[in-house]
């Protein structure tokens, strides 16, 4: 990098509180000693042992203690991974948003259903401008994705250059919009670029990333080859440029198209109204209407792709869906590839669909919106930064895009591998991590967040395995004697009715328990719950080998 006189001994500070280790809850603070920007706002999906957990947001905590110096949120794109958070952190840190004007309205969209709209001040971006919030400059880059208005940032910093790409490939021939302005990449190299903060998701695979208009062609394909079926594609509500695809084949056998999906019909809604999608007039009918015409007129395309359980293509496999049947000779098309965890939900779908007569189509009609290595190395080339700090991916990612930097020769100590709540203090002369703070997930579940922590989570994790057992009795005021139970309720444990002797052998130990107790003169209900607790414990262990939650209730009258 080239040194400037004034920038020698400054430094910044880099605390990424999300997206890393991970696939998703992208979020990054950039902050000197009166500013601070944050980059994206993303959520995370649950993981398997989050049960009842509906999604998982980032932990604010550093920034809300210094949110006197929070100057806006800047958006690189409108995935969940990159926005999804936005209401819930808007309503504990309110400050001006800025993006891309597809990205923005799909952020405004969000706003609308939790009633923030009108107190969120927000700001479109085109490419090429430049935003000044605080000791930052910000300048908005086009790149390619696979949702259109994708874009890289340039932070100016007072230490140097921070490029990040977002979420990007590079795609020569997009369906939407300008390639990704490379010239630009490389005009930034020349002046000299600090750090590299690059997309990290697919550095494990070699070579390049197909572009999103070969899958067009890969539609027309299979619209030719089933010409007389309704044919149901399945794929990303974000991903406009599919759709458009999607759109593009019926047009060619004069087919209406359905929207179905909640996520789907507002994302698909707002691209129309702002022509990131063009749909030809009268070809976009309603569900109600699908009725009035013939199979081989038909597309339906629908969200669920993922196997998710209350999608609309998971509500129709399982013939819970109000208004669409499968019927056989059906054509059901999954436009995505499974995400890690996802591969048996969506098998269970795939089965439910064949079942009901539906050929069902996986191979060849997704491609991926993130760069490949050779991608990923062209930018190093461009870019030719100083220090070299992976995003958005899993830990192997980080690692792996450690090692192209270091082929497209970064030196080995200016490769960065960051965890989230690492705290970076980043300049030309250094970059290490000097602290960390809190940025554990918080979980969101129905309207409660926060509420659901790791000790609610076991819980939830023991009822699931081993089931409950309540234990209830009624003690006489003064003297303590039994006046009614033990009464023994079990849930997920055993069958009651099936399980008389059982519950009989539970009560007995039950009232041992309580005579042991009250030979000693205990009266403490805490300690009489303790007893009851571990008495009955010992027994279903050895008889049974099981541990279910045992909850003693003890009233007094």
């Amino acid at each position: 990098m080239k040194k400037k006189e004034n920038m020698k001994d400054e430094t910044i500070r880099i605390v990424p509180l999300g997206g890393l280790e991970q696939i998703g809850m992208n979020i990054t603070a950039f902050e000197t000693e009166s500013s601070i920007i944050i980059v994206d706002c993303g959520l995370a999906f649950p993981e398997d042992d989050m049960l009842g957990v509906d999604l998982v947001i980032p932990d604010i905590t550093y920034l809300e203690d210094h949110r006197d110096k929070v100057k806006g949120f800047v958006i690189t794109h409108g995935h969940e991974d990159h926005i999804g958070s936005l209401p819930y952190v808007l309503q504990q840190l309110n400050v001006p948003i800025y993006a891309t004007r597809l990205t923005m309205a799909i952020i405004e969209n969000k706003l609308r259903e939790h009633n923030l709209i009108g107190t969120v001040k927000r700001k479109v971006v085109t490419y090429g401008q430049y935003i000044n919030l605080g000791d930052f400059r910000i300048e908005f880059i086009c790149t390619n994705h696979s949702i259109a208005d994708s874009a890289a940032l340039a932070i100016y910093t007072p230490a140097g250059v921070i490029v990040h790409t977002g979420d990007f490939k590079v795609d020569y021939t997009p369906v939407y919009g300008d390639t990704i302005d490379l010239a630009r990449f490389g005009e930034l190299g020349k002046k000299g670029v600090l750090a590299l903060m690059c997309d990290s998701t697919n550095v494990l695979k070699p070579g390049f990333t197909e572009s999103e208009k070969t899958v067009g062609k890969t539609f027309d394909a299979i619209f030719e080859d089933n010409e007389k079926s309704r044919i149901i594609v399945a794929t990303f509500a974000s991903n406009v440029d599919r759709v458009q695809q999607i759109i593009n084949s019926a047009k060619r056998q004069n087919r209406k198209v359905v929207i179905e999906g909640r996520s789907m019909i507002n994302i698909v809604n707002t691209a129309i109204e702002l022509g990131y999608i063009r749909v030809p007039d009268g070809m976009m009918i309603s569900l109600e209407e699908m009725g009035n015409y013939t199979d081989d007129k038909l597309v339906l395309i629908t969200t669920g792709s993922q196997g998710e359980s209350m999608a609309a293509l998971s509500r129709i496999a399982a013939s819970i869906h109000k208004k669409v049947t499968i019927k056989p000779g059906d054509v059901v098309i999954f436009s995505s590839r499974p995400i890690p965890g996802n591969e048996k939900s969506v098998s269970k779908v795939i089965n439910e669909l064949s079942m009901k007569g539906a050929k069902v189509i996986i191979q060849d009609t997704h491609v991926s919106g993130h760069a490949c290595e050779e991608e990923i190395k062209l930018i190093y080339s461009l870019v030719k930064p100083q220090y070299a700090i992976p995003v958005h991916g899993e830990y192997r990612h980080l690692i792996g895009q450690g090692e192209v930097a270091k082929k497209m020769g970064v030196k080995k100590e200016n490769v960065v591998i960051l965890r989230s709540g690492d705290v970076l203090e980043i300049g030309e002369s250094h970059a290490k991590v000097v602290e960390r703070v809190q940025s554990a997930g918080i979980m969101v579940d129905g309207l409660g967040i926060g509420d659901v922590g790791n000790i609610v989570l076991r819980d939830r994790q023991h009822l699931s395995e081993n089931g409950l057992m309540v234990v209830v009795l009624t003690l006489e005021r003064g003297s303590n004697m039994v006046l009614a139970g033990p009464d023994i309720v079990s849930r997920g444990f055993v069958y009651v009715r099936e399980s008389e002797n059982l519950m009989d052998e539970c009560r007995e130990v039950v009232n041992i328990a309580l005579d042991r107790l009250f030979d000693r003169g205990v009266t403490d209900w805490g300690k009489m719950k303790t007893e009851i607790k571990d008495a009955l414990a010992d027994f279903l262990w050895k008889k049974m080998k099981r541990n279910p939650m045992i909850l003693p209730i003890i009233t007094e009258v």
